[in-house]
């Protein structure tokens, strides 16, 4: 059995980056679709200036804090994760939120803001089920580097 075969790489090596880069193009729109979410439904959450640049910027913040502090912030809330049964993951995805906002607003300009922490926290909220929701409706077309395919052989 050929080992291409065996890992499931059937994507051809001339176009995995751009499968890569089409899959965070979309995590980018899933997060900024949500973040609209967030903004028509949560009352503390606005945009005050540019609305698509507000969002696509406040987007690309959240996604990058989601990669590098989340983990940290995870790791470091480790033992009152545990503590409450996950029940404080809530408010570090508000805290995540609320501090996407804040360097949106302050440091780049644009208008995305979140009025306190329970803006914040409904916000983390509707964003994350409305991210989970259009995740799984997203095409997954490719099978991830890491699939393995497991035959029945019959003796």
């Amino acid at each position: 059995m050929c080992a291409d075969r065996l890992i499931g790489n059937s994507v051809p090596e001339s176009r995995r980056g751009i499968y890569r880069y089409m899959r965070l193009l979309l995590r980018w729109l899933i997060t900024a679709i949500a973040l609209v979410a967030a903004v028509f439904i949560v009352p503390g959450i606005t945009v005050e200036s540019n609305a698509y640049l507000a969002i696509g910027v406040t987007a690309i913040i959240l996604g990058l804090i989601n990669a590098f502090l989340r983990p940290v912030l995870h790791f470091a809330a480790c033992g009152l994760i545990v503590l409450t049964l996950g029940l404080v993951l809530p408010f570090i995805n508000g805290v995540t939120l609320w501090l996407a906002s804040h360097i949106a607003s302050e440091w780049f300009g644009v208008g995305f803001v979140v009025d306190g922490f329970w803006p914040a926290f409904w916000g983390a909220l509707i964003v994350s089920v409305v991210s989970f929701i259009l995740s799984v409706l997203a095409p997954d077309d490719q099978p991830h580097e890491h699939t393995v395919e497991i035959r029945r052989i019959d003796i």
